[in-house]
């Protein structure tokens, strides 16, 4: 049985190695990861803003709330430019896209329609928030993709402005722009124009409808992380980076729904949603390898595991367990399959649970700098309980979840040591 499963996974291998390393997927991760530095930047104003708030400090708290609009309330932009810059680079090896990404900024903002403030008697034309944030995610991925493949497609066909080789590159890389962008803008006038005329009244709204909407009440469910964590476990386990994998086809909606979480707690209101990419990197930190690690230093009898432990320990406190995922190893391990597929999974079950009858607060979606020591990255979700929670996990059940199994495969190694005496 154990042969036939792994011929099976050999034989998919090939398939899933190339579906990870596709254009599209890559440049999904890549501008997600590129995101970091303003969503943790807007994840602290949040925090910081929740103090300021109750000390009554208005005028700090007035330029901490400015700080998160224009960072996570602004995501969106983030994203419709990073799209067009990461995707351009897989086709057009000179060209880093910068220029597509600004053409994308530029499209997206046309496609976003414009608002209305009475200021002083008279009426002044605004952009709102609404398309800039959460909402405006896969409108903005979309819009990014589609702009970066356009770029493309003009640049290979050579229409373009070419200057002579004398003019300097910053001069003739503004002009070969030139086109791409004045095309690009003209194709998303005449689309922003036909959609002003249908009931949803923008491209956004129709997105947002139709496929951000559903996406996010299938992907965002309970069930569907559960899947999601077996799914990358079984993976990993047969050698398979699942994370690669899996996780850029999940990390727009639970993005969004930590975007929804911070602009609520900004406003003073409860987070609406209970998981989100947030919830899940806190629970699943380290892959609950730590209670392993913990079971080879303190309660393993053989030396080959008590060794593996203490080596393995100071970087499995920093979440880093890649020593004990290849030193044990876990990959194509029979005898650790099933904690080392089910654990996130039972960790991400009870938290849930916990979280949705209150005894856990609600995450707040703040993103944590990866490398954080356990504990650490859970005090950015802003309440003791999730601090708690995390250390219980990996404390406490990831020991307990491991223990039989481990126990099973140390007696193993144990006797093996003794025979060779």
């Amino acid at each position: 049985m154990k042969d036939k499963i792994q011929a099976f996974f050999n034989k998919i291998t090939p398939a899933l190695d190339k579906f990870s390393t596709n254009k599209y997927l890559q440049t999904i991760m890549g501008a997600m990861m590129a995101t970091l530095g303003p969503v943790i930047l807007g994840s602290i104003a949040v925090l910081l803003s929740i103090f300021t708030g109750k000390l009554k400090i208005a005028p700090l708290t007035n330029v901490l709330t400015a700080i998160n609009t224009l960072t996570i309330g602004s995501l969106a932009l983030y994203i419709a430019f990073l799209m067009a810059k990461f995707l351009v680079p897989h086709f057009l090896k000179n060209d880093d896209g910068s220029m597509a990404g600004i053409i994308s900024i530029m499209s997206f903002l046309i496609l976003t329609p414009l608002g209305q403030i009475t200021h002083k008697g008279g009426d002044i034309a605004a952009i709102p928030t609404t398309w800039l944030s959460a909402q405006g995610v896969f409108s903005a991925m979309i819009v990014g993709l589609i702009v970066g493949r356009f770029y493309v497609y003009i640049k290979q066909h050579g229409w373009t402005i070419k200057m002579p080789s004398s003019v300097p590159p910053m001069v003739s890389d503004a002009f070969s722009a030139l086109i791409p962008a004045v095309a690009i803008g003209a194709v998303f006038g005449v689309i922003s124009y036909l959609f002003a005329l249908t009931s949803w009244g923008s491209v956004h709204q129709m997105i947002f409808s139709l496929i951000q909407q559903p996406l996010r009440n299938v992907g965002g469910s309970i069930w569907a992380m559960i899947l999601v964590s077996l799914l990358m476990q079984i993976l990993w386990f047969f050698g398979i980076h699942g994370t690669n994998v899996i996780l850029p086809l999940v990390t727009p909606i639970w993005l969004s729904m930590d975007m929804e979480n911070l602009s609520a707690v900004a406003k003073g209101q409860t987070p609406p949603n209970i998981i989100g990419l947030a919830f899940f990197n806190v629970i699943t930190w380290s892959g609950l390898a730590l209670g392993l690690v913990l079971l080879m230093m303190f309660a393993s009898k053989s030396k080959q595991y008590k060794e593996l432990g203490r080596l393995s320990i100071v970087p499995a406190l920093f979440g880093i367990t890649e020593p004990v995922i290849f030193g044990t190893p876990l990959v194509l391990n029979f005898d650790l399959a099933v904690p080392f597929i089910t654990n996130n999974t039972i960790a991400l079950v009870i938290s849930y649970l916990l979280t949705k009858v209150g005894i856990v607060s609600r995450f707040i979606g703040a993103q944590a700098v990866f490398g954080l020591p356990l504990g650490f990255n859970a005090a950015v979700e802003g309440h003791i309980s999730i601090i708690i929670l995390q250390i219980l996990l990996q404390l406490v059940l990831s020991p307990l979840l491991w223990y039989p199994w481990f126990k099973h495969l140390d007696n193993k190694a144990y006797k093996l040591e003794q025979e060779s005496k």
